[in-house]
């Protein structure tokens, strides 16, 4: 896999001719669902297995395959909240991990990199880059409504995941040969999408608030013949915010599909759901798919709003674009 440095990405990034984006992880399983869309084959529609089914936990892991007229580059986006659910899932979807050339990780909250050090054992490359930004090694905590701080997992430590390397970046960024973008940092800039205010980082020596997670990325590719796909780990930035970005740094207005978690669950972010729908609206997606933290309300009331372009997800569901 080439990687292409931070100066000269726009110029190098690249159509790609289709994608194949594969749940493997994410907070609800449904084996009896069934989709009207031809893209999308729900886990029984396409993985044959009849026994020993993948799990659900609250966290997010995708697989994300891209194609051009050179082959396939097999991408991990996230790594769950357990350490070995993405890599048990994997194997009962009889999926080698051992295809994944680059592991990013979209922010440093335990639900997303819990299963990193089993995962890169289950690649078993000599040389595997996994993308971060600095602040995910970061002490990190939630403020309670005692006015507790409740501590959270730390990050892997580069010794748990050797052979793979970390690769820190805050820019935007290109892997696989130019067929996908880290977005880097997401400029905040949408009114009502504020930060996660109860969030709590340990530095110079004390807690402070942090309502930003600043090290959220999402990922880009651009589908040829039709637009942007737009991936959101938790969408910490605001999911708005980050398809705005995703079309700035692009220089693309068509946003085809947007997948991932949003963040619109919880009381301080309920508030902003009308607000996020009737934008999603105006960007008017074909494929819309919440996952993980977007929460139930702001998911029926994207169903409800954009009944056409939603998809429920389960873990195993497979996106054909």
């Amino acid at each position: 896999m080439s990687f292409i440095k931070e100066n000269n990405w726009i110029s190098n990034f690249r159509e790609t001719e289709r994608v194949e984006i594969i749940s493997l992880i994410d907070n609800a399983i449904d084996l009896l669902s069934t989709s009207q869309r031809r893209e999308v084959k729900y886990f029984r529609e396409w993985a044959k297995v009849t026994h020993r089914f993948p799990i659900a936990e609250h966290g997010l892991s995708i697989l994300i395959r891209v194609y051009n007229r050179d082959g396939c580059h097999s991408i991990l986006f996230d790594a769950g909240v357990s350490p070995h659910g993405t890599v048990t899932n994997a194997r009962r979807m009889r999926i080698n991990l051992a295809e994944v050339e680059c592991v990013v990780i979209s922010h440093g909250h335990y639900d997303h990199f819990t299963g990193l050090p089993a995962i890169v054992k289950a690649i078993g490359k000599e040389t595997l880059p996994i993308i971060v930004h600095e602040d995910m090694f970061r002490r990190r905590g939630t403020l309670d409504t005692s006015g507790t701080i409740k501590e959270h997992p730390v990050f892997p430590s580069e010794d748990l995941v050797r052979p793979a390397k970390y690769v820190k970046v805050r820019q935007p960024y290109l892997i696989a040969d130019g067929l996908v973008l880290v977005t880097g940092e997401i400029p905040r800039i949408t009114p009502f999408e504020t930060g996660y205010p109860q969030h709590r980082s340990f530095i110079d020596g004390g807690w402070e608030p942090d309502p930003w997670i600043w090290d959220e990325r999402a990922l880009v590719i651009n589908i040829k013949r039709k637009g942007l796909a737009v991936l959101s780990g938790c969408g910490h930035a605001g999911i708005i915010n980050t398809i705005l970005y995703a079309q700035q740094l692009t220089g693309i207005e068509t946003i085809y599909a947007v997948l991932g978690g949003f963040h619109l669950t919880g009381r301080d972010f309920e508030a902003r759901i009308n607000q996020t729908v009737k934008e999603l609206k105006k960007i008017n997606p074909q494929l819309i798919v919440p996952m993980h933290c977007t929460g139930w309300r702001a998911t029926y009331a994207i169903f409800n709003a954009m009944p056409n372009a939603f998809v429920w997800n389960s873990v195993g569901n497979l996106y054909a674009l």
